[in-house]
């Protein structure tokens, strides 16, 4: 047997079905409520009509009779035809009323009984004033005593009759109530349900397509972006599918260009390094002390190009292989004096303070990487501190947390709050003025921030404690084994 599935195969028509079924059970409510309350209204103006009807002819019954009793009284004291002939014509009308009445519904009340004992009744008096004898006319009088008891019983059976349909009408009416109550009560769940189903349904092929829309725009694009749902919406996540490739094709491709160029300017780079030296040394004679200041920049500005490429480097292989962090344990004042030494010359040429608040921390992280991270941090504290400025580099241990935090701090301008929300993106270079003659690539903190992460770290930048910069990094700390501790 063929499985039947029916599924819309666009988002238009996911709409539209999910509102005809949402719809639908509130349609038949409304429509079951209009027809219970069509039968009321129609119970209700049945019993008014009748009702109105059974109280004109009891009124009309009670008129009648009375008015034929004045009419056979007078006859028997004036025997004329015109007397008779009014009879007639009241006893005509009293026959009308009656088979009006007759017509009209009633239950097993006894209303029929009465209307023809009230048939007979009339029929013997009709037949007496119809013998024109005033005698056997007197003998009948009393029937007129009859006659208006049983109309005064046909207006009270009227009554209890309008009264009991009355009754029933609004136990009918409370069910319909409790019916409508209970029925809304349901739908509201019900709808709900639907609503939810269909939300849950539609959630989801718009949550897979924001999460793929999130992984491109943060750079995390090794995740293939599948779309599940209606087609127009699956059409719009293979768009997403082929943007993805072609992202990532041209980051392989520029990484690929910047490692192939960083190798090609690591090797000139190193040649003017070492002509730098030797001409420092004087391998070639003494030089003057303006000749010195030119070739102490010369140095400078190779060293700061040699850490540009190093960046470079870093930052092109990390994204290309992310490969594992080679951790070892690591006594951090070491390290951070190191990193200090390579930046000496800046620092004394510009008359930096160097406050160090850093103890004898050891933690395991990937020395080459953290080397990076201590390197970029501090090349940029010197690189946007004013000549006579300060930069502080404090460490602190939260042994509850196992957390280490950093801070790199300096009295520069500072950081725009603008360009915050991208200050660690990739090739960004902020509005604010660089010192030295070679401008940097904009990759330094996106670097700092890479390995940061790796480590399951985190960098922020933090406010009000210094005038200008100040970045905190966290990074986990491991268990301390002094048998493998590097210096």
């Amino acid at each position: 047997m063929a499985r039947f599935s029916f599924r819309p195969r666009s988002l238009t028509g996911l709409i539209l079905v999910g509102f005809v079924i949402v719809v639908l059970p509130a349609l038949l409510g409304t429509i079951s409520a209009a027809i219970e309350m069509r039968a009321l209204s129609t119970a209700s103006e049945r019993l008014v009509v009748n009702g109105v009807a059974a109280t004109q002819y009891t009124q009309a019954l009670v008129r009648q009779v009375s008015s034929l009793e004045r009419t056979v009284r007078l006859y028997q004291i004036i025997p004329r035809q015109t007397l008779l002939e009014t009879f007639r014509q009241n006893r005509t009308v009293l026959k009308e009323t009656l088979d009006g009445f007759a017509a009209l519904p009633s239950g097993k009340d006894g209303r029929h009984e009465v209307i023809k004992r009230m048939r007979e009744t009339e029929s013997r008096i009709a037949r007496a004033v119809e013998s024109r004898s005033v005698e056997r006319i007197g003998r009948t009088l009393h029937e007129f005593n009859q006659l208006a008891r049983d109309a005064g019983q046909l207006s009270g059976l009227a009554s209890d009759q309008t009264d009991r349909e009355l009754n029933l009408l609004q136990v009918e009416t409370e069910a319909v109530r409790r019916r409508l109550f209970w029925q809304s009560a349901a739908l509201v769940p019900v709808t709900v349900g639907l609503i939810l189903m269909f939300a849950v349904f539609l959630a989801r092929p718009i949550r897979q397509i924001d999460e793929a829309i999130g992984n491109i725009g943060h750079g995390r694009l090794n995740q293939t972006v599948t779309v599940k749902g209606p087609t127009d919406l699956q059409a719009l996540g293979r768009q997403l599918e082929w943007l993805r490739e072609r992202l990532l094709e041209i980051s392989e491709e520029r990484n690929k260009f910047l490692r192939h160029m960083s190798h090609e300017l690591k090797t000139p780079l190193a040649n003017i390094r070492e002509g730098t030296e030797l001409l420092i040394e004087g391998a070639v004679g003494s030089l003057g002390a303006e000749q010195r200041e030119v070739v102490g920049i010369l140095r400078d500005n190779s060293l700061r190009l040699q850490r540009l490429i190093e960046n470079l480097l870093s930052f092109s292989e990390w994204q290309a292989s992310r490969s594992e962090l080679e951790l070892s344990e690591i006594r951090l004042l070491p390290l951070v004096k190191s990193a200090i030494e390579t930046y000496q010359l800046p620092i004394n040429a510009h008359g930096l303070r160097l406050n160090l608040q850093v103890p004898d921390i050891t933690l395991s992280a990937d020395r080459a990487k953290l080397r990076l991270i201590l390197d970029n941090l501090i090349s940029n504290a010197v690189k946007f501190t004013p000549n006579g400025g300060a930069i502080t580099l404090r460490a602190t241990q939260d042994e509850a947390s196992h957390q280490l935090a950093f801070d790199v701090a300096d009295t520069g301008p500072g950081i725009p709050v603008e360009e915050r929300p991208r200050i660690f993106d990739a090739f960004y270079q902020g509005a604010t003025p660089q010192g030295g003659l070679v401008r940097g690539t904009g990759i330094g903190l996106s670097v700092v921030q890479e390995f940061v992460h790796a480590h399951g770290g985190t960098i922020e930048i933090r406010d009000g404690e210094f005038p200008g910069a100040h970045f905190r990094l966290c990074l986990p700390l491991a268990p301390v084994s002094p048998t493998t501790t590097e210096d």
